[in-house]
C-alpha cells in the first residue's frame, strides 16, 4: 500500500476505533461541518497527468452523420439490405426528372473507381428536358448557413450508350449542373460541368448558398440526351475544425477539445470485433484516398463509410493535443456476436493469424515509421510524413477470457513485445467490474506482465460511491489500469446529475489513485437525436446544434483542472455520506486544485484546510457544477439545467465551504 492510501480517511479509521473501544464518535447531528484536510506542505506523489481522456466509438451516429462533416449521406451507393432491411444502394436518393425530362438511375458495378468502391450509379438520359438527376437530402436535411463556402464534388465518366439505340453520342460532354436547393426547389447556389471521357474523374466547386435553411437537398442534374457513371457524390462545409480537408464538423470537434482530453481512443470497443471473426474493423480500409476506402455494415447497424478513418482520428489527436489510443481485435470475435453457430468466441484460423499479427505490426509502420518505409509512405501520401508518435495500442476489448482468446492474444503480445517494445500493450479483464473474466483477464495479464489493462463498468450511480476504495489496495507492482468505459446509468433515465456526480466522485477515486489508473474515459461519447442505439451518451447533437450533458460537464471540469502530482486529502463525514474529495497540484501552473463533490440531496458544510501553508490569502478560481435537482438534466441543451459556473475568490488557507447539494466544487489555488 502506498503512502496516500496508508494515510487517507484517517479521522474515520480513528472513528471505528473509538467505537471499538467504547468511545462515542461524533456523528452529523453533532458535527457541524464535514472536514476536509489538505496536506499542501507535502510534495505529494506523481500521478498520470493523462488521466481524463475520450472514448471514440461509431454507435449513434457518431462518425457520419456526426462528426465527421460530410453533409451527404450514401454518397457512394454503398448502402445495402445487410444493414437494414429496406436500405439498397439508392436509399436516400431520390430520381429527379425535370421539365420534361425522362431518364432512369441504376446500380451498376462493372467498372468502379476502386474494388473497395464496388458500386455507382449510371445515370440514363432519354429526354433531358429541364434536367435528369439524382437529389440527395443528407442526415435528415441538409444544414446551410447563407455566406458559408461548402464544397461540393462528384466523380463521373461518360457512359457508352451508342448513336445506333438513339441514346445521345457519347463523343459530346454531358453539361451537369450541381446545386443546392430547399426542399420546395429554390436554388440557393448551382455550378456547372462537362463531363466526357471514359475515366472516373473527380469534379468540384465551392457553393455558397444565399439563405439559411436546415432542410436543403443536394441535386444533380445532367442536360443532354446520353448516360453518364456517377460515384461518391459529397458536400463538405468550408469550415471544418481546423479547416481540415475531409475534415470534422467543427462544433462537436470543438466541444470534445474542450474536455482537454489527453488522449482519444477509437475506433471503438464493439466495434472493433464487427459481426463476425472475418467481419473485424481493417484499419487498412480507413487510409488512403477516401474513394479508395472500404465501406461495411458496422456493429451498430448502419453503414460506415470510413472517411473517419485512421488518418483523421491521428490528425484529430495531433489537433487537440491528445495521445492517440488505437485498438484492434486480439484476433477474436465477439462472444456475443452471431459470428458462430453458437453465437460464442470464434478466433481467426492459426493459418490466418501471422498475416493478422502483420496487419498489426503495419499499423505500427503506418502511424511511426519514416515517410519512405511501405506503411509510412502511405501516411505521407495523405499529407503527413512526420510520424505520428503512437505509444499505446490496445489488443482486444470485453473479451471472454477464453483459451481461443489467450492463445491468439498472447502471439499478438509477444510479436509487439519482439518487434515493438516502445509501445505500451493494453489489455483486457472483460466486460465487467467483477466475475469470471474480470478475474481471469487479470491472472493472465499477470502472467504475461502486461503493463496497462483495460477495465469496465456500466454501473449505478450508487456502485460509484459504494466503491471510492477501488483502486485504494490494488497491487502497485502489477498492470496500470484503464478505465476504458464507464458511465453511471440511472435507472433507464438518459442523464442526470445524480449520475454525473456519481461519476465525479469516482473520477476523484481515479485521480486519488492515479499512480495506478492511467486512463479514463466516459463511454458512449457522441448520439445523434433520433439516432441513438445506446443511451445515455455524453454529447447529443443535431443538424444544427450540439447539447451538453451534466456528465460531458464533469469530464470537462476534471480535463481542464488536471494535475501530475496526488497530495492527501483525508474526509472527515459521517459514515454513508456522500461526500469526497481529491486533491492535486500542477506543475506547470504551480496551482493546488481541490475537487469536492457533495452527492447527498442536500447542502453541506464543509471545513477545509490547507495543512502547512502559511496563513495567506489566496486567489482562487471557484467552479461549482449543480442544478435543481439530482434529475436535472440539459434536455433541450437551451435551458442551462445544468452548467458550472465560474468565479473567483479569495480564500484563506482554511475556510468554510457550503457544498450545494449534489454538486461538484473545483478550487483552484493560485498559490
Amino acid at each position: 500500500m502506498n503512502k496516500h492510501s496508508e494515510q487517507k480517511s484517517l479521522s474515520r479509521q480513528l472513528c471505528r476505533l473509538g467505537s471499538a473501544l467504547g468511545v462515542v464518535c461524533l456523528t452529523a447531528s453533532s458535527i457541524q461541518a464535514a472536514e476536509v484536510t489538505v496536506m499542501a506542505y507535502e510534495e505529494g506523489e506523481p500521478i498520470s497527468s493523462d488521466l481524463v481522456g475520450v472514448f471514440f466509438e461509431d454507435l449513434n451516429y457518431a462518425a457520419d452523420g456526426g462528426i465527421y462533416a460530410e453533409l451527404v449521406q450514401n454518397r457512394s451507393f454503398q448502402y445495402s439490405p445487410t444493414e437494414q432491411p429496406d436500405w439498397h444502394p439508392l436509399k436516400f436518393w431520390d430520381v429527379e426528372q425535370r421539365g420534361g425530362g425522362r431518364g432512369s438511375v441504376n446500380v451498376a458495378d462493372m467498372r468502379p473507381i476502386h474494388d473497395n468502391n464496388s458500386f455507382y450509379t449510371l445515370l440514363t438520359v432519354d429526354a433531358p428536358g429541364d434536367g435528369v438527376g439524382l437529389a440527395n437530402g443528407g442526415f435528415d436535411g441538409i444544414p446551410l448557413k447563407a455566406g458559408e463556402n461548402y464544397n461540393a464534388s462528384f466523380w463521373a465518366y461518360q457512359a457508352f450508350m451508342g448513336v445506333m439505340w438513339g441514346r445521345g453520342d457519347n463523343r459530346q460532354p454531358m453539361p451537369v449542373t450541381l446545386r443546392l436547393e430547399t426542399k420546395d426547389g429554390e436554388v440557393l447556389a448551382e455550378a456547372s460541368f462537362e463531363v466526357k471521357g471514359r475515366d472516373w474523374t473527380q469534379h468540384s466547386a465551392k457553393l455558397t448558398p444565399t439563405k439559411t435553411v436546415n432542410d436543403a437537398r443536394l441535386v444533380l442534374l445532367a442536360h443532354a440526351q446520353g448516360g453518364i457513371c456517377l460515384d461518391m457524390i459529397s458536400l463538405f462545409p468550408e469550415r471544418t475544425f481546423k479547416n481540415r480537408p475531409n475534415g470534422l464538423r467543427a462544433d462537436i470537434a470543438q466541444a470534445i477539445a474542450d474536455i482537454k482530453p489527453r488522449f482519444v481512443r477509437f475506433p471503438g470497443g464493439c466495434l472493433v470485433h464487427g459481426q463476425g471473426i472475418h467481419k473485424y474493423y481493417d484499419w487498412k480500409d480507413s487510409v488512403g484516398p477516401v474513394e479508395q476506402r472500404k465501406s461495411a455494415r458496422n456493429s451498430w447497424g448502419y453503414d460506415q463509410t470510413m472517411g473517419f478513418g485512421y488518418f483523421e482520428f491521428f490528425q484529430y489527436c495531433e489537433d487537440i493535443g491528445a495521445l492517440p489510443l488505437p485498438v484492434v481485435a486480439a484476433g477474436v470475435s465477439c462472444q456475443h456476436s452471431g459470428s458462430s453457430p453458437n453465437r460464442g468466441q470464434e478466433g481467426l484460423p492459426m493459418d490466418e493469424m501471422d498475416d493478422y499479427i502483420q496487419d498489426v505490426l503495419d499499423l505500427i509502420e503506418w502511424a511511426n515509421g519514416p515517410a519512405d518505409s511501405e506503411w509510412g509512405a502511405v501516411r505521407a501520401a495523405a499529407g503527413h510524413p512526420e510520424p505520428f508518435g503512437l505509444k499505446y495500442l490496445g489488443v482486444g476489448n470485453e473479451d471472454a477470457i477464453t483459451p481461443v482468446f489467450k492463445e491468439r492474444f498472447k502471439m499478438i503480445s509477444d510479436a509487439l513485445k519482439e518487434k515493438h517494445p516502445e509501445i505500451t500493450v493494453i489489455g483486457t479483464v472483460g466486460p465487467f467490474a467483477d466475475g469470471a473474466d474480470y478475474d481471469n483477464g487479470w491472472e493472465f495479464s499477470n502472467e504475461l506482465e502486461l503493463e496497462m489493462v483495460d477495465e469496465h463498468y456500466y454501473v449505478s450511480p450508487q456502485w460509484f460511491w459504494d466503491n471510492l476504495d477501488r483502486y485504494d489496495n490494488y497491487d502497485r507492482s502489477k498492470a496500470k489500469v484503464y478505465v476504458g468505459e464507464y458511465a453511471a446509468h440511472d435507472q433507464g433515465k438518459r442523464n442526470t446529475l445524480r449520475a454525473a456526480i456519481a461519476e465525479a466522485a469516482g473520477l476523484t477515486s481515479y485521480e486519488r489513485n492515479g499512480d495506478i489508473v492511467h486512463f479514463a474515459s466516459y463511454a458512449p461519447l457522441l448520439a445523434r437525436r433520433g439516432h441513438t442505439q445506446w443511451t445515455p451518451d455524453m454529447i447529443y447533437f443535431s443538424a444544427t446544434e450540439v447539447f451538453l450533458s451534466p456528465n460531458y460537464y464533469v469530464q470537462q471540469l476534471f480535463g481542464q483542472n488536471a494535475g501530475d502530482t496526488v497530495l492527501n486529502a483525508s474526509v472527515n463525514v459521517e459514515e454513508g455520506k456522500k461526500l469526497t474529495a481529491s486533491a492535486v497540484r500542477d506543475t506547470e501552473s504551480g496551482n493546488l486544485i481541490l475537487k469536492l463533490v457533495n452527492g447527498e440531496d442536500s447542502a453541506m458544510k464543509v471545513d477545509v484546510s490547507l495543512a502547512g501553508i502559511p496563513g495567506v490569502s489566496m486567489k482562487t478560481v471557484r467552479t461549482v457544477l449543480t442544478g435543481p435537482s439530482a434529475d436535472a438534466e440539459n434536455e433541450d441543451g437551451k435551458t442551462p439545467a445544468v452548467q458550472p459556473k465560474s468565479e473567483t475568490v479569495t480564500l484563506e488557507t482554511s475556510f468554510s465551504y457550503d457544498a450545494p447539494a449534489n454538486s461538484l466544487t473545483v478550487f483552484r489555488f493560485q498559490l
